[in-house]
């Protein structure tokens, strides 16, 4: 299953988890019941503007959550679920008379044969789970109750919500789920503590997530929230809308902590799907002793997972009967994911060359086989079309096929970002039943605005959707560039955008409403990961203040310059080109002198290296005279090899290798440079080989 699931217990006993009757926690209604305890959202995501929450500014709970927080069922605990220190003693009970109650503490449901309560309370000094169940004559009567109850030897005071695992000594998960306990504490009076009542409570199970931030220490996790029968249960988490999935995404490369959250936020209110999300400080617990100060995680985002489903994207329910026109039509979620897909992938019919790749099918789950093939047929129909002749015809051709609006709001979004993985990863796409296919939701931008260091994604100038990677995922929004009037709706675009939520005016008061909530909190999570001023965070490459704010004016001062060149003729400005760029480098002007004159250089360099690989980066600078192309060879003096490139065309022959530029690198002015890289092998010594440089 993709799906996730969660339930309040504690202080917010749900339904899901076993109705208890248990002596009042510390907040009641006049019946004597838990109430639900409300908290400001916006103290969490830091953004007024966007839609990333659903409880009232006025901190009134949201009713669905009211509605489930009221116990109704069959057992009692004396102790609400939270935290304890020490030892904490529990008795149960059950509101069938007569009956017995039978529990277990291992995390299984209680059977017939499981202890019987015999009236003394129960007594636990680490984390642990209680699950009852009442018995009348040996059989099992009622709803089963769970509470849990987590060991802890720590008391920081935090001022954002607070998220709490425990794997009951489990260990790190891997990839596979791992049963834990959850806890969300919400701030009251400016104040978030570990030892005051939680907010929400859930039986819950959690694995690792990520490609390469899964090898940052800072884990991302995606999380699933369980009721009694191991199901799926949807409640409001942070404030959100009631659902089952959620990740936690760990800011570890990004050091402003806000790219995720800033261009979920600004998505949104451009009209882009993006998912909801909301700040919180994390502890993660895997072994068999208390909470401790080293569980501290630092400042994760909680965001909304990519689904089908109400409060999510709610596109028409593909069920596995669904095999037949019109309902074949949709709704689907897919994306590519280059060099990372996972099946359902879809393949394409074509040369390879201009067929796309890595294309994963997220949502039906499981897609059924007439299911897949009306999807690739229709996407291998829009991907002809965009080959074809009259592909850019207002009614036959693309636009027939696609939301424009869209893909334009989609581009501009990732040329802002310039995101190194933009168009090729995390690249999502969804369609409706009888509807048009629509670009998004957004998904994954923490190596954006000049984090990540290759693909040229730290450069100002330029555009990221003429990065080449082979194979390429997809080559669908170069196609559409092809087209003048898309150009021109893009820059139309672009430009009513810069008078209104893309103005530097509004950009700067989005990151200080980001930015506020976070202050202390930053500065506990750069306590904890003292990465400020390392340059080179696993492959990647990151701006290095050595403070937090310096890494906010960084981000800011990126973006700023980012934007301010989309605004030249060169960009989307109002005295820019009305056709596409072209892909033939630019004449020479007539005073350029003879090939024999040109001359170039070239600088090797290795970025980042571990264990079997390493990044290459190679500078090319041309001599007194600009040149219209270069050829940069090299031999290898260990035996290492070149995997991937970017920015050249790299070709290998045994040890010797040779780079040529691609169309747009080509040509540089007198003393101009460009940098190419590329991922490599090596075993025993990775020697640095002395580049040759010739100009055209």
């Amino acid at each position: 299953m993709r799906t996730l699931g969660y339930y309040l217990a504690g202080v917010l006993v749900a339904a899901a988890l076993g109705p208890a009757a248990a002596p009042a926690p510390d907040r009641d209604d006049s019946a004597g019941r838990p109430v639900a305890v409300a908290h400001d959202p916006t103290a969490a995501r830091g953004d007024t503007d966007t839609d990333t929450a659903v409880t009232p500014a006025d901190g009134t709970a949201d009713t669905t959550a009211q509605a489930q927080a009221d116990p109704t069922g069959d057992i009692t605990f004396s102790v609400p679920s939270g935290t304890f220190q020490g030892e904490v003693s529990v008795a149960l009970g059950s509101t069938v008379s007569g009956a017995q109650v039978r529990y277990s503490t291992d995390g299984q449901p209680p059977g017939a044969t499981s202890p019987v309560y015999s009236g003394t309370p129960l007594r636990f000094t680490r984390t642990t789970q209680v699950r009852a169940q009442a018995y009348l004559n040996g059989t099992a009567t009622g709803e089963p109750g769970t509470a849990m109850y987590i060991a802890r030897a720590v008391n920081t005071s935090h001022d954002l919500p607070v998220l709490l695992l425990d794997a009951y000594g489990r260990g790190a998960p891997g990839r596979d789920y791992v049963d834990t306990a959850v806890m969300q504490f919400s701030p009251v009076n400016g104040t978030t503590s570990l030892s005051a009542a939680p907010s929400l409570v859930s039986r819950g199970a959690f694995h690792l997530r990520g490609q390469s931030s899964a090898t940052f220490p800072k884990t991302p996790y995606r999380l699933e929230l369980r009721d009694n029968a191991d199901d799926d249960v949807d409640l409001p988490l942070l404030g959100m809308p009631a659902d089952s999935d959620w990740v936690l995404r760990g800011p570890y490369t990004d050091k402003a902590l806000i790219r995720d959250a800033f261009m979920h936020g600004l998505g949104q209110d451009i009209g882009l799907h993006a998912p909801r999300f909301a700040f919180a400080e994390v502890y993660v617990n895997t072994d068999a002793q208390a909470v401790a100060a080293n569980d501290y995680l630092g400042v994760y985002l909680i965001v909304e997972t990519i689904k089908n489903s109400k409060n999510r994207l709610d596109l028409k329910q593909l069920d596995e009967d669904d095999v037949t026109l019109p309902k074949l039509t949709g709704g689907y979620i897919f994306k590519f994911e280059w060099l990372a897909a996972e099946e359902p992938t879809l393949p394409c019919q074509g040369a390879d060359a201009t067929c796309w790749h890595y294309l994963e099918v997220v949502d039906p789950d499981p897609l059924q086989p007439a299911q897949a093939e009306w999807l690739r047929g229709h996407l291998q129909q829009f991907h002809d079309l965009l080959r074809s002749p009259g592909f850019a015809d207002p009614v036959t051709g693309y636009p027939s096929f696609i939301d424009v609006d869209s893909f334009v709001d989609q581009l501009i979004v990732n040329e802002l970002s310039r995101g190194m993985d933009a168009y090729l990863r995390s690249a999502y796409f969804h369609k409706d039943r009888d509807g048009k296919i629509v670009a998004g939701p957004l998904w994954d931008f923490d190596l954006t605005f000049g984090v990540g260091g290759y693909f040229q994604n730290d450069q100002i100038a330029g555009w990221q959707h003429q990065q080449t990677r082979s194979p390429s995922a997809n080559d669908w929004f170069q196609r559409l560039l092809l087209d003048p009037a898309f150009v021109n709706r893009v820059k139309a675009r672009w430009q009513e955008l810069r008078r209104g939520v893309l103005s530097n005016a509004q950009l700067q008061a989005r990151i200080d409403r980001l930015t506020a909530p976070l202050t202390a909190a930053a500065g506990r999570n750069f306590q904890r990961w003292p990465n400020l001023s390392t340059r080179m965070l696993g492959p990647f490459v990151t701006p290095t203040s050595p403070t937090w704010p310096g890494q906010v004016q960084f981000m800011r001062d990126w973006m700023f310059q980012r934007a301010a060149w989309l605004d030249t003729t060169g960009g989307w400005g109002s005295g820019g080109p009305t056709t596409p760029p072209t892909t033939t480098p630019p004449t020479p002007p007539a005073t350029t002198p003879p090939a024999s004159g040109r001359t170039c250089t070239a600088a090797y360099s290795v970025a980042g290296q571990w264990t079997g690989g390493f990044q290459g980066s190679v500078r090319v600078t041309a001599g007194s005279a600009a040149i219209t192309g270069w050829r940069v060879t090299w031999t290898f003096a260990n035996g290492q090899t070149v995997n991937q490139s970017w920015e050249a065309n790299v070709t290998s022959s045994g040890a010797a290798v040779t780079a040529t530029n691609v169309a747009h690198n080509g040509a540089l002015g007198a003393g101009a440079s460009t940098t190419f890289g590329f991922i490599g092998s090596w075993t025993g010594t990775n020697s640095l080989p002395t580049p040759t440089c010739t100009a055209s």
